[in-house]
């Protein structure tokens, strides 16, 4: 075991559900020792699962209302105290990284590499959402030290655009919408409101809300809905779940 670990082993689910190849242990092995050794030493293992689109815009839509496919998605865990200390699930479109790897003139390994970053970092709790950049910053920083090569630039869109609204559809689906729809979906969303807050009644205290005007949609959590993609994966596909130990 290299240093900065206090355990001896460090786990690696790979899981697969894309017709493309994507790097596996005996490529991406060595980053991820240097990724936990420098960020998360105690943590004694995590998943990779590679999709194709479909399946990355449904994750995409569930958790972030953003009905498209993105790179890469990171679902940090949370385990329980003294229990096996769990780093959480990076899932990781290998369309779009082949696409992204195409326009940068890199292999598609390569952008794999970088999107490990990325999403390692996040289930390290940075947020280049929120922060003032300080998580590009040390994943520049890291690709240079671990790859011994320039960082790619991160090309795929991330968040919504200021002023775009998530729109509900009738099939039940969502998509973002900015500029002149975006106002549209606000302006309607909010003469209905008023009209429930008239029939139904509103103080300074609280709402009075009925079912019909106040719907909830019930997200399923990354635990449940990543089990359900591997349950799909393990039907698809004989090889869909790898098992590795990285020492």
């Amino acid at each position: 075991m290299s240093e900065g670990g206090d355990v001896n082993l460090f786990k690696v689910d790979w899981a697969s559900r894309s017709q493309l190849r994507g790097p596996g242990e005996r490529s991406l092995g060595e980053l991820l020792l240097k990724l936990r050794n420098e960020l998360a030493p105690e943590a004694e293992g995590l998943s990779i699962t590679y999709l194709d689109n479909r399946a990355m815009r449904k994750l995409n839509r569930e958790h972030r209302n953003i009905n498209q496919p993105t790179d890469v998605l990171s679902f940090p865990a949370d385990p329980e105290k003294g229990a096996f200390r769990y780093l959480g699930d990076i899932v990781i479109s290998l369309p779009v990284a082949e696409k992204m790897s195409k326009k940068l003139g890199v292999s598609r390994r390569r952008e794999v590499e970088t999107l490990v970053i990325h999403g390692f970092l996040h289930l390290c709790m940075y947020d280049h959402e929120v922060d003032n950049g300080e998580m590009m910053a040390l994943q520049s920083k890291l690709e240079r030290d671990f790859l011994g090569s320039e960082p790619l630039v991160m090309t795929a869109k991330r968040g919504r655009k200021p002023g775009s609204k998530v729109k509900h559809l009738k099939d039940g689906s969502r998509v973002v919408v900015a500029g002149r729809a975006s106002s549209t979906a606000i302006n309607k969303e909010a003469i209905r409101a008023g009209k429930c807050m008239r029939k139904f009644g509103k103080n300074l205290n609280g709402v009075t809300e009925s079912s019909k005007c106040y719907q909830t949609n019930i997200k399923k959590s990354p635990e449940q809905t990543l089990a359900s993609v591997r349950r799909t994966t393990r039907r698809k596909h004989t090889h869909s779940l790898r098992n590795g130990v990285l020492s």
